[in-house]
């Protein structure tokens, strides 16, 4: 990566890296144990070091073609789902976005399909569900700049996580990486009003496996996740909700210590497992 982009972003202490399971979109506006846990965290994170900048990969912005970095200065709130309570559909997440840094990361960074640069979208999308529905418990003022990284859904898992690679640099200049997706996400497997520790047998199979991924520090052996047997298709019948995962792995220096924390199921099928790497 060359300087510019991170000559705009003074140096830093190295910011942590974040997956965060986000599950129901209720989350984001309920009085529950994962709100409060990441209202918790965004004031730990805020007594380490003020992040300069917010770049966050969600589940919920899939592309084909590329990879692409939100450009407005202002990205808007995008209420991608239907059949909550209007009270969901009044959030707003009104956080900055940072136009320049986004023009200078997309030049700078490479797809690892065709090693262009990445897309800039400067119209198009905003924040979806998955970014602000859990940036708003950990950063309610919504005074830190936003990024949000699209996922070219057309590409193989190892590209993900290459592209994960090249955002450790990041993390010196004061960029907290935040990922949003879910360990385990089955929803047509769901079953209402279950309890935080109950799940299904492969559920939990597939949740503890890559719990041991990771305190293994086997963290690119996560990108292999689809040849991991019947649990693998049971726990991600899409995948699009793991492949967040590989970009914090991706962004992890080697040796870096591991919390896991939110370690329970939505509807015994949807892990809430998330992890912080510092």
């Amino acid at each position: 990566m060359t300087s510019s982009v991170l000559e705009a972003l003074g140096p830093s202490p190295r910011m942590p890296v974040l997956f965060l399971g986000h599950g129901s979109p209720m989350n984001a506006i309920e009085d529950n144990a994962w709100r409060r846990t990441w209202q918790d965290l965004g004031a730990e994170l805020l007594a380490r070091a003020r992040p300069q900048l917010i770049l966050c990969v969600s589940a919920h912005w899939l592309t084909r073609g590329g990879w692409f970095l939100t450009g407005m200065a202002a990205p808007r709130t995008i209420h991608d789902f239907g059949g909550f309570p209007r009270e969901l559909f009044e959030q707003q997440y009104a956080a900055p976005g940072a136009p320049a840094v986004a023009r200078a990361l997309a030049a700078e960074l490479r797809s690892p399909a065709t090693g262009r640069p990445l897309g800039v979208d400067e119209a198009e999308w905003g924040l979806d569900h998955g970014a602000w529905g859990i940036l708003q418990p950990l950063f309610p003022a919504a005074d830190i700049p936003v990024l949000q990284l699209s996922m070219d859904y057309a590409r193989p898992p190892s590209e993900h996580w290459a592209l994960g690679r090249q955002l450790r640099p990041l993390r010196e200049r004061g960029v907290l990486i935040v990922a949003s997706g879910n360990v385990v996400h089955n929803l047509h497997a769901m079953r209402p009003g279950t309890g935080i520790n109950a799940a299904y047998e492969w559920a939990n199979a597939f949740d503890l496996r890559v719990v041991d991924q990771v305190q293994s520090g086997r963290l690119e052996g996560l990108a292999q996740f689809q040849q991991w047997g019947p649990m693998a298709q049971l726990a991600h019948p899409t995948h699009e909700h793991f492949l967040p995962l590989l970009y914090a792995a991706g962004a992890v220096e080697p040796g870096e210590a591991v919390r896991f924390f939110n370690t329970g199921f939505q509807g015994a099928s949807i892990s809430m497992r998330s992890m912080l790497w510092s």
